[in-house]
């Protein structure tokens, strides 16, 4: 099950997680307890569980890094256009 989860992840990521383009608008700055509350709940509405989110990718905590690089991978793209 935990390369149905890995997928789930990336994809959720890709699609969930944006940059903050204006002030007070939600984007990769939103809280890591908040985005993981979600990624916990759209997995479970997918039939894949908080265990197998575990197993794919260790402490879903910990996946904030990719919160950071969204951010500013957004930022820059934005400061470019």
């Amino acid at each position: 099950m935990s390369d149905k989860a890995r997928e789930f992840i990336d994809f959720w990521a890709e699609n969930s997680i944006h940059a903050v383009e204006q002030y007070r608008t939600a984007g990769a700055s939103q809280d890591v307890a908040e985005l993981t509350r979600r990624l916990i709940g759209a997995a479970k509405g997918q039939g894949i569980s908080e265990a197998d989110l575990r197993a794919a990718i260790g402490d879903i905590a910990a996946y904030k890094e990719l919160l950071r690089a969204a951010n500013t991978a957004e930022s820059e793209r934005l400061q470019s256009t």
